[in-house]
Formats: C-alpha cells, structure tokens, sequence
C-alpha cells in the first residue's frame, strides 16, 4: 500500500488517545501542581522518545504531552469561600450512610483518587452533596446521606 494512505500520527497499537474532558477543568491548587508534574514528566519523556527514535515510546509520550498540555491550558484554579457553609469544590465533607461515616474531599477530575479520599467534582456521590449544609439528608441511590461535616482547607 502507498505510504500516502496511511496515517502517520496513528498511534501504534496498545496505546489509546487520551481525551480531554468536556467538562470545565476545576482544579486546587494542588491539582494545577500535580498537572505542572504531569506535564514536566510528560515533556521530559517526548525528548527522552525523540532522541531514542522509538516511534511507540514517541507516539506514548506525544500522546501525554497533548493531554496535559491541554489540561494545563485549560484548568481553572477554584479556592473554596470560607465564609460559605454549603458544601463546595475543594470542601473536605463527612457523611453517613449506613452507619458507615466517610470522608472524601470534592477535587479535579485529575486529581481524584477515591483510593485516598479525593472524589472528581464530576462523580455522583460529589454532586449529590453539592451546595447542601452539614445536617441536611440527602437521597443517594438506594440510601439516605447525612453531612455531617463539611469544610473548606
């Protein structure tokens, strides 16, 4: 086949396109570092790919270097207004649900990581909380959800 019909920026197999979200990029200020680091690695990697001229490790390394530039150019800084009660973006909220309390601060997409308390501003559970004060009881799939506390670092 002609070299003309193949797509040259094609990533190779076993490596999937990243995309970028639709949604408005919300970070802490800890979430635009964490995606400062990102790009910084992201960067070093595409000169490490491009003086090693493995096409796989360079369209890896294009591939992260499109995203978190995208996602540095867009991310919005949002620092939470202390003198708010309701829970916001960047609150730290504790709530019970089935006797069970949990404590989760409302992040980034990027910067969530469930595993350590950080929940995307996106995910249900965070919207289902938004906006609402500690003592109000909110219905969350199949239970019931108490703020307990809520507050802004």
């Amino acid at each position: 086949m002609s070299r003309a019909f193949v797509k040259e920026d094609a990533l190779p197999e076993g490596v999937l396109d990243r995309t970028v979200s639709a949604n408005p990029n919300y970070v802490t200020a800890s979430g635009l570092a964490q995606i400062e680091a990102a790009l910084e690695t992201a960067r070093q990697a595409h000169g490490a790919a491009q003086t090693s001229g493995d096409r796989a490790q360079l369209a890896k390394a294009s591939n992260e270097l499109r995203y978190w530039s995208a996602r540095r150019g867009n991310a919005q800084v949002v620092k939470p207004d202390p003198s708010r009660n309701a829970v916001q973006f960047g609150s730290t909220v504790t709530i019970e649900r089935n006797g069970r309390k949990q404590t989760f601060q409302i992040v980034g997409e990027d910067e969530a990581d469930p595993s350590n308390g950080k929940i995307s501003y996106v995910s249900p559970l965070a919207r289902a909380v938004m906006n609402r004060e500690v003592g109000d009881t909110v219905t969350f799939r199949d239970s019931e959800i108490v703020i307990v506390a809520a507050h802004s670092d």
